[in-house]
């Protein structure tokens, strides 16, 4: 065991968030496409989901006040750690299916991995969790790894 991270807050790898159920629509897809600049005629016409899109879908809309320091919702999956200012570490998503507006699909997120490493400027905790997202059929849509730096 590290210095900083405790049997508890190790238990906590494997943790997994209730499955989230969302709908795209066309005009969502519209509005994703014209928010990020999106020039494609199949997005902009809402025909099929771009990149990035499932992002923002699975998010919860919270008040002001529900936010981090950080300007984001508090992520209940995640336990608290002793480090509290949050870092992109990196992203990987595969794309298996396109997503189409009509399609209903559920995100499940898991907890995968804790670990501590030592920075320049001192201990680095590292996070892992990986977003699984699927439709109706229960087949594989996208899959998300998402690597994140407390410091």
């Amino acid at each position: 065991m590290s210095g900083l991270l405790s049997e508890e807050l190790l238990s906590t790898i494997g943790r997994r968030s209730e499955p989230r159920r969302e709908l795209v629509t066309r005009r969502d897809i519209r509005k994703y496409a014209i928010a990020t600049g999106n020039r494609q005629r199949k997005y902009l016409d809402g025909d099929v989901a771009p990149p990035m899109f499932h992002v923002p879908l699975f998010w919860d809309v919270v008040e002001m006040d529900r936010l981090s320091p950080d300007g984001v919702a508090i992520d209940t999956l995640l336990p608290k750690f002793p480090l509290e200012k949050a870092m992109a570490g990196g992203l990987k998503i595969d794309y298996v299916k396109p997503v189409y507006p009509g399609d209903w699909l559920t995100a499940t997120r898991t907890l995968t991995d804790i670990y501590e490493k030592q920075g320049s400027s001192g201990p680095l905790i590292f996070y892992e969790t990986d977003m699984h997202i699927v439709d109706d059929d229960n087949e594989l849509v996208i899959r998300e790894r998402t690597t994140r730096i407390m410091r």
